[in-house]
């Protein structure tokens, strides 16, 4: 809700973002009516943090990509509708197709919502690979009781399909065109392993290309929220939850750990699942991603592209004191 004042007094004023949280633990009053007065005064003298606020360009990318996501999650909800129906018809196509809406699917569904009903000839439209499975996709369509509702409801579904796909492509574009004067961030962002194309216009929008705003890469994994929480009393270390951060930025970045999860090389695939046989596989995605996110900050400060220290890194630093005294402590028990 800051946003309309905000633009109203932009180019005008100096303007400063500031944090609830730390104004209050800020000692002093701090009521409904002095909220304005105290705030005045605590930024006379100087203890006021501004919070991060992107350049008008960098805010309308991040609108974009946020936008793009809910689309794609939208097209996702479709698709599973689209299954819904399918399953009350009784026609078990995705038991057989690996993807319901890929080329061949669509042209079966199609062919359902205008009339055709014969199992055999709805299986000849079958493409590809999938030409080797017509009599399993003719005993999968022949089992259904598809009728007018069911090719209505399909119908529909497939139309908004369409139209959160032509809105997607769209939106791609324009992110394209903004993107355009950072291509050489974007062209360091996808050489990290597990980074995609739309991975790094996200992760451009939500920190945006001016890492000066944050004095060291602690700082700005702490402002995306994957810093492990310090939480101790009494000598005892209680939970190391992350505080919130940027929820898209954390999603792509959690993303982009689980794709390195997959990969059977390099130092963060390593890393990976040197974490997860110790704090399990949950956990260790968080370290990846803040592994990524401290990445982003050293190589969009010095203007370079990322380097892999290599799968075996590990193998080559281990302390080989350490395996000894394992060892030993091992004969001890």
């Amino acid at each position: 809700f800051w946003k309309p004042v905000w633009f109203v007094l932009e180019g005008h004023v100096g303007l400063r973002l500031v944090n609830a949280r730390h104004v209050k633990m800020v000692p002093g009053r701090k009521t409904d009516v002095g909220d304005a007065a105290w705030l005045a005064q605590l930024l006379e003298v100087g203890l006021l943090r501004a919070s991060f606020v992107p350049p008008p360009d960098i805010r309308d990318l991040r609108d974009l990509t946020r936008y793009r996501k809910r689309i794609n999650q939208d097209e996702v909800r479709e698709g599973q509708r689209v299954e819904k129906v399918l399953e009350d018809a009784g026609i078990k196509l995705s038991s057989v197709a690996s993807k319901t809406l890929g080329v061949s699917g669509r042209l079966m569904l199609e062919a359902l919502i205008v009339g055709e009903r014969d199992p055999d000839v709805l299986a000849e439209f079958a493409k590809g690979k999938l030409r080797s499975k017509t009599v399993d996709l003719a005993r999968a369509l022949s089992t259904g009781r598809f009728g007018a509702h069911h090719a209505a409801m399909l119908r529909a579904h497939l139309d908004h399909i369409d139209y959160l796909a032509t809105t997607g492509t769209q939106l791609d574009r324009r992110i394209a065109e903004l993107t355009a004067p950072y291509q050489r961030a974007l062209d360091h962002l996808v050489t990290i392993p597990g980074v995609a194309q739309t991975t790094a216009e996200v992760i451009l929008a939500e920190v945006g290309p001016d890492m000066t705003l944050f004095p060291t890469a602690g700082h700005l994994a702490s402002w995306a929220g994957l810093c492990p929480g310090n939480n101790e009393s009494a000598g005892k270390r209680r939970s190391g939850r992350t505080n919130p951060g940027s929820v898209c930025l954390t999603d792509a970045l959690l993303q982009s750990a689980w794709a390195l999860s997959r990969m059977n090389s390099g130092y963060l695939s390593a890393k990976f699942w040197r974490l997860a046989k110790r704090i399990g596989k949950k956990r260790a995605a968080v370290a990846i991603a803040h592994s990524i996110i401290v990445a982003v900050w050293h190589m969009l400060s010095d203007d370079v592209a990322h380097r892999d220290l290599g799968a075996d890194w590990f193998e080559r630093h281990r302390d080989p004191d350490r395996e000894t005294r394992r060892l030993l402590a091992r004969l001890h028990d």
